[in-house]
């Protein structure tokens, strides 16, 4: 009969024989270059924080780490290819809201962001700001709601598409204030936008790197931050809870996940190495002056942020009505 004490050196070598190997990768890691897919075009809010942790991570580990964006259905598409991909830690995604949106909007996804990703960790996490047409005579959120109640529908609002992350923000916020507005779809953000400018929409939400310029030239005019607090950027625009609808906070995010069966400890040297590259001060004050705030965590973390916007954008685009065909 084996003793204990033989039992459990013999489980103690297995383990060992298990672990070895995984260990011995994470620390030869990376061993080549690391490709980080953007599933969106190049110059894009997303893409600009990607190329500036890309250097950051290919300076500290050794090896380039290449952004290849692959634009398409959304950012399913790209979404899609690294789910596909050797679990290796050689090909990363960035993931954004939207990511969290689509399971409940799309009903013939190829892939599945719980299941066939896993999560490396969080980058960045930004506001949005609720703008309106300058000439127009609402100055706050509550002038907005005053008019939308006065004559539900009058309100148009502008989105960078159906179940985007702008149209679905809007739409949240319609219905925590009680009020109709109408959605009009655009194909992105910059549309949508210009055509508050222009007065053919009344409403729009967009991230402050889109829309400070617009905000800060005039031509749009900021009634209200979704973060849960003001903006050092815009100190006197206040947030949509101070406005008239309390409890209400969004927030745009964004991360880097690897493909299913990535070795824990590539993802964890991963995480290590993005942590210290956002804690870095020139990091966070270029994050920072575009409205981003570096948000980094374990990837246990990212993984509960993921469900659980999963969760609760599942629920607005089933009050909404939000359709994609």
């Amino acid at each position: 009969m084996i003793s204990t004490k033989r039992w459990l050196a013999a489980a103690v070598a297995a383990t060992a024989a298990l672990t070895t190997p995984a260990l011995t990768l994470a620390q030869a890691f990376p061993a080549k270059p690391v490709k980080i897919v953007v599933p969106y075009p190049p110059g894009g809010t997303n893409d600009i924080v990607v190329r500036l942790l890309a250097q950051k991570l290919g300076d500290s580990m050794g090896q380039p780490f290449v952004v290849e964006n692959k634009p398409g259905a959304s950012g399913n598409l790209g979404a899609e290819q690294v789910a596909r991909a050797a679990p290796d830690g050689y090909t990363l995604l960035l993931v954004t809201t939207g990511h969290s949106i689509h399971p409940s909007l799309y009903k013939n996804l190829r892939y599945n962001i719980k299941t066939d990703l896993t999560p490396v960790s969080e980058l960045t996490r930004g506001p949005m700001l609720v703008m309106v047409t300058p000439s127009l005579p609402y100055k706050t959120v509550r002038d907005v709601i005053a008019a939308a109640k006065a004559k539900p529908g009058s309100i148009n609002f502008g989105s960078a598409g159906n179940g985007s992350s702008t149209h679905l923000a809007t739409e949240l916020l319609s219905s925590m204030a009680g009020v109709k507005m109408t959605h009009i779809p655009y194909n992105g953000s910059a549309p949508a936008m210009a055509d508050v400018m222009a007065g053919n929409a009344q409403l729009v939400m967009d991230l402050m790197f889109s829309a400070l310029p617009q905000v800060n030239g005039g031509k749009l005019r900021a009634i209200a931050i979704t973060g849960a607090k003001r903006s050092p950027l815009l100190p006197n625009v206040p947030t949509v809870a101070e406005s008239g609808v309390p409890g209400f906070e969004t927030l745009a995010w964004n991360g880097l996940m690897a493909p299913a069966n990535t070795p824990k400890p590539i993802i964890d040297k991963l995480n290590a190495e993005i942590h210290k590259a956002l804690d870095a001060p020139e990091m966070k004050e270029r994050l920072r002056a575009q409205g981003f705030e570096p948000s980094p965590g374990t990837p246990e973390q990212f993984g509960t942020l993921i469900r659980s916007e999963s969760d609760r954008w599942a629920k607005v685009v089933k009050s909404s009505g939000a359709k994609v065909e």
